[in-house]
């Protein structure tokens, strides 16, 4: 277990860190196909207003954007935004999901991806996002369960145990800033408490390898998350060498549990409808 760690509240990915493009291209590479599906199955379409809190890189806000014109709006929000470029339909905003307002039953889809596990107040921000739809809108979220991801093949039993003490401590890392690692498995239940209904839940585990997304980002990690790491307990020899064990062809492991949930807000007698055709009709 780690022996250092201090409590150091805020998200543990620094969105100004030199890591942070890396950071944006392995979680898009990993990730952005599965939530491209997930998302296209609400139908979001042109004239949707969408919005997406926690946006990084703006990977999942370009592709709405794209989805969305030429009539649509997409809004897409973080502490640091300034790797989403700016483009007709798609806005990037400076937004605090904790402390700053959001407008009031304003959009069709509201998308959180990775966000709301790393942030405290998480059922306070969900509450938040669920007030943002419109009524028959849609919000979807997805988190992890890091509580498995266990090495399946590894050179021996010593490597098979340093990485797992990598990853025991990435989760230390993460509580000690306030987040819950595990909490995708608690996102369905949460979402249908906020008032959610046709709540929907897609569990999702890879197979990590050298040469997958998945693993590149866990090896990524080693080198943002470098500091917190090494004040967590672990040293600049053990971090070299779980690099050298996930670069290994013949090393496998289960990605941890990805959870992609989505939920709507109960309509209120075709006012869906009668304010989509409002709309249109301003056009």
């Amino acid at each position: 277990m780690p022996s250092r760690l201090v409590e150091d509240p805020g998200y543990v990915f620094d969105n100004d860190s030199v890591h942070s493009r890396e950071q944006h291209r392995c979680l898009a590479d990993a990730y952005d196909a599965a939530t491209f599906a997930r998302l296209a199955e609400t139908g979001v379409t042109n004239g949707w207003r969408c919005l997406e809190i926690g946006s990084g890189g703006g990977s999942v806000a370009r592709w709405l954007a794209d989805r969305v014109a030429p009539d649509g709006e997409v809004i897409a929000t973080d502490l640091k935004p300034h790797h989403i470029q700016p483009r007709p339909g798609l806005t990037a905003v400076r937004h605090d999901a904790v402390t700053d307002p959001l407008p009031e039953a304003a959009f069709d889809l509201v998308v959180a991806r990775l966000v709301l596990q790393h942030i405290p107040e998480r059922l306070a921000v969900l509450d938040k996002l669920v007030r943002s739809l419109a009524p028959g809108g849609w919000l979807q979220i997805e988190e992890f369960d890091t509580s498995y991801e266990p090495p399946l093949l590894a050179p021996d039993e010593e490597s098979a145990r340093l990485y797992e003490t990598f990853l025991a401590t990435k989760r230390a890392v993460m509580r000690a800033g306030g987040g819950d690692p595990e909490w995708g498995r608690r996102a369905p239940d949460a979402l249908r408490a906020a008032g959610l209904v046709d709540v929907d839940v897609q569990p999702r585990i890879e197979l990590r390898t050298a040469d997958s997304p998945g693993l590149r980002l866990q090896l990524h990690h080693t080198h943002h998350l470098r500091d917190k790491l090494l004040a967590a307990g672990m040293t600049e020899a053990q971090l070299a060498r779980v690099r050298e064990v996930m670069r290994d062809p013949s090393f496998r492991a289960a990605s941890s549990v990805m959870y992609s949930v989505r939920g709507r807000r109960p309509p209120v007698d075709g006012a869906t409808a009668a304010r989509r055709a409002s709309r249109d009709g301003d056009r």
